[in-house]
């Protein structure tokens, strides 16, 4: 297999590391360039039938047969390079680099964008072995095979970044301020609000790859203060005065002890919600999970504080 090694060509231990390389004893070469910079290749020449200099068998074919390299490096003696490497994309011959797109991309007024709007194609992030100093460039469109490149589950990660989740807003009788009695019935509601319950959807491109992300709450967990925990799949049933002393249908508690017994003189009530999101483009599907949570405190006592 092809590598691309980039080393500083300093006294013996770059001669040593020459000469230790596999490459070289599989017939590859050294290729250095003014600022002594040294890459082990695979020679792209072989003697054969007594003509020296024709193409050979690439050194990833397993018989004779001729074949020309898919990628060259047009300023290093027009050598083989490896198409891709493993977190530096894939090369362009035009531009005697890898690119890969930047994830995130970066924001209006970067100078990255070199002036172009950010839904004006995209910024890669470069390694050009032959000029060091070039760390990125915008294109219009990939310079080459770069939509395989992009992973979609980092652009989905980046779009749960560009949402505001939120955790429930809490409803609850009694209220804060209010006042709640030992062994009376507890309500338990999320409000419907967008950022606390959802959906949020919200999207993150890189080249030609966009993907949509979209979260709802799927559960919350209630955390009472007093040791106890309540799991309610849906929103909950908001409380009104008409309902009177009767249990809520679907999210609700009863307190054994007033608060009196917590440290702070109250229950402190934290609602945890689960958010799943479901994300998809680039050709695939996933799911990712968040959490976020809110909390209030409610004062219970017992009936005859009351009166």
């Amino acid at each position: 297999m092809r590598q691309l090694w980039t080393v500083a060509a300093i006294g013996a231990t770059v001669f040593s590391w020459l000469v230790q390389s596999p490459a070289l004893a599989d017939g590859g070469k050294v290729v250095c360039n003014s600022r002594g910079q040294c890459r082990v290749v695979a020679s792209d020449t072989q003697e054969s039938a007594g003509q020296p200099g024709r193409h050979g068998k690439s050194a990833t074919s397993g018989g004779g047969s001729s074949k020309e390299p898919k990628c060259r490096d047009g300023l290093q003696s027009n050598v083989e390079v490896p198409c891709s490497l493993d977190g530096l994309g894939s090369w362009s011959d035009a531009h005697n680099c890898y690119f890969k797109a930047a994830v995130p991309q970066p924001q209006k007024g970067d100078p990255a964008r070199e002036g172009h709007a950010v839904d004006d194609g995209a910024v890669y992030n470069a390694y050009c072995p032959n000029n060091p100093n070039m760390q990125s460039m915008w294109f219009a469109q990939p310079p080459t095979g770069e939509a395989a490149a992009v992973d979609p589950k980092v652009l989905a990660l980046q779009a749960v970044k560009e949402m505001t989740l939120l955790g429930p807003d809490i409803g609850i009788a009694p209220k804060p301020g209010g006042k709640g009695v030992v062994g009376m019935p507890v309500w338990m509601w999320a409000n419907d609000s967008p950022n606390a319950w959802g959906p949020v959807v919200a999207s993150a491109s890189a080249g030609q790859v966009t993907v949509t992300a979209t979260a709802k709450v799927s559960k919350v967990a209630w955390s009472m203060g007093d040791g106890s925990k309540v799991v309610c799949n849906g929103r909950g049933t908001a409380y009104k005065a008409a309902f009177g002393k009767r249990v809520s249908p679907d999210c609700g508690y009863r307190y054994d002890l007033p608060s009196a017994s917590a440290p702070s003189g109250k229950y402190h009530v934290t609602a945890t919600a689960t958010w799943a999101i479901a994300w998809e483009g680039g050709g695939q599907t996933g799911q990712l999970t968040e959490v976020r949570d809110n909390a209030v405190d409610i004062t219970v006592a017992e009936v005859q504080v009351l009166n």
